[in-house]
């Protein structure tokens, strides 16, 4: 990592151990003419500095590269001022008595950065599918280097968005039929009787609109991989010809006896628990175990999080060269509310989640927390122990008694606001009005008594 650090008056320290180099300029002509003719990681601009003001500073670097991160330092700026400096696509600003030591959070994001579009030393090429650095993710990583050169079958298995056709690709990128192209089939995707001809392939009139003969995805991935996806989806009546490949590596397409062999490596992924399916009757248990020689699962991005900053900046990079736009970046604070998102829709919804932030940002160069428009937080419905609703005294309560007396005052407090309507204060309370005649007849019998 190459750093450009323009800087007044010096700054104590060294700099960490990754940063490969960092070149120190003590004024902005000197900074700005090795950016034209140098490529650096990120630029560090003590402010102000001469006649030159942050704004006019960050123009002038942006002028020259708009991807280049710009870290500002500068003791008077105020809180406003940082605020809009990172709106013009300052990277972050921090105070100008902050040295290399108080630096280093900045440092590591900077690397991080750097980290995803940048492929580490002597990496197989099949691991840039897999953007992240979790644990979860390099244990992944892990089966795929041991299974990758071998021809057993896989069967993957991961909750829907998490990435379970690129881990099949990884495997396939490993694998000794990587000149190949890896063939897929989506099984949830056709009708029963469109999926047995997709796989198997068809002869002339083997069925309506049979009009030629057509090879299967069988044929077409031999030598090579096929990836079944959403596995747990086939009909039955499949499942007993998909059986036969796996066990005998042989099939005969649709309306024909001639029986063909292939060489086929086979990985299955399915979103659904394959073993609730046997036990349903829905999936059968051989073609199961046949499928699951080396079980390998895809973690959801929850059990991931610290790969959320890698993956905001490679999709960022991806959606900018799909639109065809300048390099855009993220400020931090937009991303430390992606990292605590629950991402139920995983890495596919947040890939969708910045692709939608890039489009809204329109013409700037940095995505701000209002181009995100993530959901709000799920409410909170424990109170912190200070606010409790009910102070449980130190020689107990009734508590049957303490809950009639609590949801009887919000039954009466909904029928005050109505008027009296116990249909208007049913739905209030999103309750029936059935349910709260008998609740309100309940509970004033147990006040009563």
């Amino acid at each position: 990592m190459r750093l450009l650090w323009i800087r007044s008056g010096g700054i104590a320290g060294t700099p960490p151990e990754w940063a490969v180099s960092a070149e120190f300029v003590d004024d902005p002509i000197s900074g700005l003419s090795l950016l034209r003719q140098n490529s650096y990681s990120a630029v560090f601009a003590t402010t102000p500095i001469g006649d030159w003001q942050a704004g006019e500073l960050l123009d002038e670097i942006q002028r020259i590269n708009a991807s280049v991160p710009v870290v500002i330092q500068d003791a008077a700026v105020s809180l406003a001022e940082a605020v809009g400096l990172v709106k013009l696509g300052a990277f972050t600003v921090i105070g100008a008595d902050s040295g290399f030591a108080e630096s280093n959070q900045v440092l590591d994001q900077l690397r991080q950065q750097a980290a995803s579009v940048t492929e580490e030393p002597n990496e197989e090429p099949w691991r840039r599918l897999l953007v992240g650095r979790s644990r979860a993710l390099r244990k992944v990583a892990e089966v795929i280097r041991l299974i990758g050169p071998r021809k057993c079958t896989v069967l993957i298995s991961g909750e829907t968005g998490t990435g379970k056709e690129l881990i099949a690709r990884a495997i396939h990128m490993a694998s000794p039929r990587a000149h190949l192209p890896m063939i897929s089939v989506n099984c949830s995707a056709l009708p029963e009787n469109l999926l047995e001809a997709e796989l198997f392939g068809h002869v002339k009139g083997a069925f309506t609109g049979a009009v030629t003969q057509r090879a299967g995805r069988f044929e077409q991935a031999h030598r090579s991989t096929i990836f079944l996806d959403e596995i747990g989806d086939m009909p039955v009546s499949i499942q007993a010809k998909l059986l036969r490949v796996l066990q005998e590596r042989e099939f005969q397409r649709l309306g024909s006896s001639e029986t063909l062999r292939v060489d086929v490596r086979i990985i299955a992924a399915s979103n659904a628990d394959l073993l609730e399916r046997v036990r349903q009757g829905r999936f059968r248990e051989d073609l199961y175990y046949r499928l699951n020689v080396v079980p390998l699962a895809s973690p959801p991005l929850r059990e991931r999080t610290t790969d959320i900053p890698l993956l905001v900046e490679h999709f960022i990079q991806k959606a900018c060269e799909q639109e065809n736009l300048p390099r855009k970046r993220i400020a931090p604070e937009a991303v430390e509310q992606l990292c605590g998102q629950p991402w139920p829709g995983n890495v596919r919804q947040l890939e969708n989640t910045i692709e939608m932030a890039v489009a809204l940002s329109g013409d700037r160069l940095f995505l701000q927390s209002s181009d995100l428009r993530l959901p709000p937080p799920p409410r909170k419905f424990l109170l912190p122990e200070d606010r409790a609703i009910v102070a449980v005294p130190e020689e107990g309560l009734d508590y049957e008694a303490t809950v009639g007396r609590f949801e009887l005052s919000l039954l009466e407090q909904a029928l005050k606001r109505t008027g009296g309507n116990k249909k208007q204060a049913a739905e209030i309370l999103r309750l029936k009005r059935t349910t709260l005649a008998a609740k309100l007849k309940s509970l004033e019998a147990v006040a009563s008594c």
